[in-house]
Parts: C-alpha cells; structure tokens; sequence
C-alpha cells in the first residue's frame, strides 16, 4: 500500500451517520454497509449544495478513545457550511484541520480493499512513530469513475 503525508484545511461535511465500534462492524451486526445502502437511497449530493460532489466521504470521527472504542460513521459530501441542513435529515461534521498519513489502497472489489486497508493501518499504528490523533479520519471515493468491482481508495489518517 502506498503512502504519503498532506496537510489538510478545515472541513464541514454532511451525511447519514451511525454510532459503531470496530468489534461490532466485524460481527454479523455490523451497520456500515447498512449506512452505506443509507447513503445510496438518499440522494444527498442532491438535496444540499455540495463542494465537488463527485467526492463522497466516509468521516470516522467523535472517537471514544482509539481504534478500540466507540466511533462515528458519517457518510456524505464535503459542504460549504451547516446552513439548510435543518430539515434535510442529515447530520453534519466538523474535520479539523490536520495533517495526514494517506494510505492508497490496492484496486480491487471495494469492500475487500477498504477491509484489508484497515488492518493493514491498524497494524502500521502499532510500532510506528507516528501518532494518531483520532479527530477525524476518512476515505475518499470519487464517483466519476467508481467501480464497485475494481476501486482505489485513499484513506487518510489524522496524525501529530
């Protein structure tokens, strides 16, 4: 897996959300491809006005602790801020401004890549010198040319 370092600005993004943790989404009652199928049926790059809608987020943020405790799922757009969100059903979020650890995974079935991309950042986390900083972390999906069955995702990671 690739890597590379970016520093990123401020960031509001709105979506549909969970409350998950790592040891419930590996089990038979995980919601993320639940909140993925959300996303899907809702609409949501039409409903509010997005920045470059053809990105689509997945925000891992309002982390319990770390990679071990209780996290929140946001599935969404990037906006220009939190304004006619009120009665559109979704939630919104805040992404600090931070510097970031990107992981390009492998192109591959979706769902397969962004897994093993996972484990793969857990396991580099454990010995490595970098520090997480846990306050926002996501993937980027660039639905131009989204193909379910042969993707590449970067994931990037919030880091000290």
């Amino acid at each position: 897996m690739n890597t590379y370092f970016e520093q990123k600005p401020k960031m509001t993004l709105a979506g549909v959300s969970i409350r998950t943790t790592n040891e419930v989404e590996m089990g038979p009652n995980g919601g993320l491809s639940r909140l993925w199928e959300t996303y899907f049926q809702s609409n949501i790059a039409g409903q509010i006005d997005t920045i470059r809608p053809e990105y689509i987020y997945a925000l891992y943020t309002d982390y319990e602790s770390d990679a071990s405790g209780a996290y929140t799922v946001v599935i969404g757009h990037e906006v220009a801020g939190e304004r006619h969100l009120e009665d559109s059903g979704l939630v919104s979020a805040a992404v600090p401004e931070s510097r970031y650890m990107v992981f390009t995974t492998k192109k591959g079935p979706v769902f397969e890549v962004v897994a093993q991309a996972w484990g793969e950042i857990w396991a580099y986390f454990k010995g490595s010198t970098e520090v997480r900083t846990y306050t926002g972390d996501f993937e980027i999906y660039d639905s131009r040319n989204f193909d379910p069955a042969n993707t590449q995702v970067e994931i990037y990671i919030a880091i000290e």
